[in-house]
């Protein structure tokens, strides 16, 4: 298998996604063909992977996947794979799923890929080496390699953090000054989608400059290792909802995984994109219709606009079956509040109406046992997915689509929706994000 490695570190916040940006975009420069992965269900950072190496990124995740999908995505046909981790190495739930708690360090001791730590100095120095150092001992299985040491502020500072890693014991890969031009902006959900990011490829080629002039690369290198065997399986992730699949596809929806996306086409389902901003209806060829999550709330008042795509939507949907997961749910439903206040009609294939008005983050893992079909999905399919929104549900009419727990087994009072109509279609949605269906 190819050569891998993981880049970590002991929170958010320290630099994982930069360093692991510069890193790619560093290694395409010099010719080879990177490949990178993104730990835990996070969709926004692999569309930054792909703008630095030109090549697809997806997601591996230990509580939602079972191990032959894990194994089948790691499997790259690269000279190097680098996978970021997500929140602290060690982060997770409390309660294992299909493989793990969901943490990075689940996929470094499954694979087998030595971590890069990166570790924010910022108010330390020989600190940074006992928190290394902890780490290094934390789990067994886990190997923690080396580290870069983020935002030094000078030479002494420099020194005295060296110090405390030399003695830890593990090797200083490199030193990178404060650099407020490597910053990527964001908002509520995190970082800003990679196409809506206008300096993005400035920004990759500046953080590669960083990344070279700061790091070893060939010592950085050197050390990926090729996975340990691991398990891989034909099953797909989940069956696809159709035989050609009219997908949303535009600034307000966007966020669908990448595994799904290849597992569809895998099955020889066609990918039919169309944007309700454009005022595009879903593509009469098609026999199923997915809404991904989004930002809908930061286009309502177009999509309140877009007629031509809310009368074409709801004509779908009275013969074919149509699903949206988190934004796409919200714009199947009758209203959208948002952040100001302003209540937009939605497509109301559905009852559901919520606000931004009223914020309250929703995040976690997610496990649904559906008690009404979706796509491709019978009644009584059991799912594992996630969730993550500011929106608050008013009210939700219709009937459940599924009982959903969080990862510690809590019933949750969120169902998601479901809707039958008589010519045959019916509408179905949740805020949950499917991962992968249970064997």
């Amino acid at each position: 298998m190819t050569p891998g490695l993981m880049i970590a570190a002991p929170a958010s916040g320290s630099g994982k996604t930069t360093v692991t940006l510069g890193l790619a975009r560093a290694f395409t420069r010099q010719g080879l063909a990177v490949q990178c992965l993104k730990g835990g269900p996070d969709y926004i950072d692999p569309g930054f992977h792909a703008a630095a190496t030109g090549r697809p990124s997806c997601n591996l995740d230990s509580w939602t996947m079972p191990a032959g999908l894990i194994g089948g995505l790691a499997r790259a046909e690269a000279d190097l794979v680098i996978l970021e981790g997500s929140m602290g190495l060690f982060d997770g739930v409390a309660t294992t799923g299909a493989c793990g708690n969901g943490s990075g360090a689940d996929l470094a001791a499954m694979t087998g890929w030595p971590v890069v730590l990166v570790l924010d100095c910022s108010g330390q120095a020989q600190t940074a080496g006992a928190l290394a150092q902890g780490m290094a001992r934390f789990r067994p299985g886990v190997q923690v390699a080396g580290v870069i040491l983020n935002r030094i502020a000078s030479p002494r500072h420099e020194r005295l953090a060296r110090r405390g890693i030399e003695e830890a014991g593990l090797p200083v890969l490199g030193v990178l000054p404060r650099n407020a031009t490597t910053t990527l902006p964001e908002r509520h959900l995190g970082l800003v989608q990679a196409q809506e990011h206008a300096g993005l490829a400035g920004f990759l080629e500046d953080a590669a400059d960083l990344i070279a002039a700061h790091c070893d690369m060939a010592a950085i290198r050197a050390l990926a290792r090729q996975a340990r065997p691991l398990p891989t399986s034909a099953r797909a992730a989940a069956p696809a909802p159709g035989r050609a699949i009219a997908l949303a596809q535009d600034a307000a929806f966007s966020f669908v995984y990448a595994h799904l996306l290849a597992d569809w086409a895998a099955q020889g389902a066609r990918v039919l994109p169309f944007s309700p901003l454009a005022d595009e209806a879903p593509p009469a060829e098609a026999d199923a219709c997915w809404l991904p999550g989004g930002y809908p709330e930061l286009h309502a008042a177009r999509l309140a606009a877009a007629g031509n795509f809310r009368a074409g939507l709801r004509a779908f949907a009275e013969t074919r079956p149509v699903h949206g997961e988190c934004g796409g749910y919200m714009a199947m439903g009758a209203w959208l509040t948002d952040a100001g206040g302003a209540r937009h009609r939605m497509a109301g294939l559905l009852g559901l109406e919520t606000s931004f008005a009223r914020r309250k983050m929703h995040l976690g893992y997610r496990r649904a046992e559906l008690v009404a079909p979706m796509p491709g999905l019978p009644a009584g399919t059991s799912l594992r997915g996630h969730e993550f929104h500011y929106a608050t549900i008013l009210a939700q009419p219709d009937a459940p689509l599924a009982r959903v727990h969080d990862a510690d087994g809590t019933l949750l009072a969120e169902t998601g929706a479901f809707r039958a109509f008589p010519g045959g279609g019916r509408a179905s949605g949740s805020f949950f994000h499917l991962i992968a269906a249970e064997p």
